[in-house]
């Protein structure tokens, strides 16, 4: 089993001691962090595969270290926080988290939301996701795990990463919401659009001004023609 190295960044040391545990009993390596501050000098220090974040943190909060994390890197991030409304959902989605859990939490469901983020990471990371899709100015290299639009380089999260490229692998198909979310999200589809949109609506907002995703308006999803 690959080894996956796993940055747990929860101030409150019980709930960090519990994260921990459940990363190591998996068989994943392990590194707690108790402030957003400390967090964010390790992710620059050291390369790990996902990162539980809680939100209320000391130094950095954790909208402020998901910012500054998403400047450069890509890994998965998923939320863990008291913080379970709507709102606050919708903003760490928008800010670049790949899945957010409220808490208290189920232990079975982090280490399955845990596994679910490091299959797609791997996929889209490892040697079998080597590939370059080029559409107009727009450059997906799966080896690399690089975006650039017109030479110059956008971060994407894993997820956007994703979904830019499914819809670059086939670029006249129109993807509705649901193949989306099942192809990218690994889960079964419930009928809320909001999650895929909000992805999609951050995805363009990086790639620029010009138009490289269309809405088929009742439908889902497709690159624009140049």
């Amino acid at each position: 089993m690959d080894t996956f190295h796993i940055l747990v960044v929860e101030d409150d040391p019980d709930i960090n001691n519990l994260l921990c545990r459940i990363v190591t009993d998996a068989g994943y390596d392990c590194r707690p962090a108790f402030s957003g501050s400390e967090a964010a000098l390790l992710a620059e220090q050291y390369a790990y595969d996902l990162i539980l974040l809680d939100l209320m943190l000391p130094g950095l909060t954790g909208e402020e270290f998901i910012g500054r994390l998403r400047r450069g890197k890509t890994m998965p991030i998923i939320v863990l926080s008291a913080k379970a409304g709507l709102e606050d959902r919708v903003n760490v989605l928008k800010l670049g988290a790949d899945d957010f859990i409220p808490k208290p939490f189920d232990n079975a469901e982090v280490l399955a939301r845990m596994e679910a983020q490091l299959r797609r990471y791997k996929k889209f990371s490892g040697p079998m996701a080597e590939g370059v899709l080029k559409w107009g100015g727009l450059v997906l290299d799966r080896e690399s795990v690089t975006v650039t639009v017109d030479d110059k380089e956008v971060s994407l999260t894993a997820r956007e990463f994703e979904i830019l490229a499914l819809l670059m692998s086939h670029p006249k198909k129109v993807y509705t919401r649901e193949q989306i979310y099942q192809q990218v999200w690994g889960e079964e589809y419930m009928g809320d659009d909001n999650t895929v949109n909000i992805h999609v609506s951050n995805l363009r907002a990086k790639l620029g001004e010009k138009e490289y995703i269309k809405t088929v308006w009742g439908i889902g999803f497709k690159m624009a023609e140049g």
